[in-house]
This record gives C-alpha cells, structure tokens and sequence, in this order.
C-alpha cells in the first residue's frame, strides 16, 4: 500500500490557514452552492470509494460537476487540498467527546477502537506519509481529548507521548492488516477457500514431518474470529495492562 501520498508536502501556510480560517472565494464569479467544504467531502468520497491514487483536482471537479479551475478558487492545490481531507476526516465523533471524565482505560479503548474504524471507514490514510502532519483543528481537538485522558496519572509529557505512540501504532497496523486482506480478497482469483485449499497437500507434509507441533497442536477454530472488532478489543485490552502496570510502577505502587 505504498504511495506518493504526503502530508504537509504543498504550501504549508496556506493549508493552515484553510483549516484554521477558512477562506472565501475570490470575486470571479464563484458557482454557486460551491464550497471549501462540499470540495473536501468530495475529494473525501472520491478517495474512499477510489483510492488516493485517484485524487486530482480534475476527478474532484467532475465528482462536483464543476469545471476544474472553480477549485482553484477555493483551495491552492491537490497537496493542500489533501491536508484538509485528514483534518476534515479527523473531526471528532460522540466517541472521543465522550471520553471527558471517564476513566483513563475506558477513554484511551474508546479513542483506540475509534481510530480502529476511521481507518476501515477510509483506508486511503493508511497510504498516506505523516509523518509530518498538520496540526488542523480536528486533529488537535482528538489530541487534546487523548492527552486529558492521562491526566492526573503522574506521567511526565514525554511518557503520555509514548503511551499515545504506542496505542497509535498499534491500531494503525492492525487496520493495515485489515484492510490489505480485504484488498487481497478482493483482487485474487481464488477464494479464500481455494487459496487455503491449495496448500493443503504441503501442510499435510509439514505435519508429517514433525518439525511443526506447536503449530498444529492450535485449535482448528482459532482463525475464525467472529469480527475484526474481537480481534482489536482483544488487543487494545492487552496494550492497556501494560499500561496499567508501567503507570502503578511509574506512582510506585508496584508489588
């Protein structure tokens, strides 16, 4: 799932000031009902339904039935018009909102299997380089909603920081997992079915070869997992012991 993708690679002032101000259309006659945010939802459905790659001001303006130059009238460019796509996706739903007071494990579950389903609701992110992101007001926003869930906890920044990190990683490569599996299911000629199917002569020699026996004492239903939300509650569950336990060692209440 590489890509060329970017974040933050076009006029860095002028994609802020979008996400912070906004802007109005310049005097030449703007079409009408057109908006900076009817272009980003746009350019939003476009890139869920055909992928990042298809992203162009072109496609946008056809998806909109305006011509293309109108959206040069509201936003810069595709780089910039990008930047505002992850912030605008980023704007947080009832589950971070609902983060305030409870709990620092309930919260940072909700914020992980919230992240969990951005990403499945638009896999095009996980083509996209942020490495050095914008800092757009919807992101900050579930930033600021993340970091208030570690208050109080004794952490210094730079371990609220790691905990974050690590959650985040967490989610983002489950969900890549996810996503390329469906990816592959989709584009492959054999089934599912088939392609295990295929390999089951080989496994029949792994077997009898001895050489396995951890793999295959596992029990014939431990890869059929109910849904792709048992398996990063499961995780998320795990992450947050661990967490747990650096925080109680972290206040000394450790043993």
């Amino acid at each position: 799932m590489t890509s060329a993708a970017h974040s933050g690679r076009g006029d860095i002032s002028r994609s802020l000031d979008l996400m912070w101000r906004g802007r109005e259309p310049s005097s030449r006659g703007p079409k009408p009902g057109l908006t900076l945010e009817r272009i980003v939802e746009a350019a939003v459905e476009l890139a869920d339904r055909d992928g990042i790659a298809a992203l162009s001001m072109r496609n946008v303006a056809t998806a909109l039935g305006v011509g293309t130059m109108s959206l040069y009238r509201y936003v810069p460019g595709k780089s910039e018009l990008l930047d505002l796509m992850l912030d605008h996706v980023e704007a947080p739903g009832p589950g971070p909102a609902e983060t305030t007071g409870k709990d620092w494990r309930t919260a940072l579950q909700t914020v992980g299997e919230g992240s969990y389903r951005l990403f499945l609701r638009h896999p095009w992110l996980l083509q996209v380089n942020q490495a050095r992101p914008l800092l757009g007001p919807n992101a900050l926003l579930n930033f600021e909603f993340t970091l208030a869930a570690l208050d109080g906890l004794g952490l210094t920044s730079r371990e609220k920081i790691g905990l974050i990190t690590t959650l985040d990683a967490y989610v983002s490569g489950l969900a890549r997992q996810h996503v390329l599996a469906a990816q592959a299911n989709e584009e492959a000629e054999l089934s599912q079915e088939q392609f295990w199917a295929t390999q089951g002569p080989v496994m029949t020699l792994a077997y009898e070869s001895g050489a396995y026996p951890h793999v295959f004492a596992l029990d014939p239903e431990t890869f059929s997992v109910e849904s792709p939300e048992y398996t990063v509650r499961f995780g998320l569950a795990r992450l947050l012991d661990g967490f747990e336990a650096f925080i109680a060692t972290r206040n000394g209440d450790a043993g």
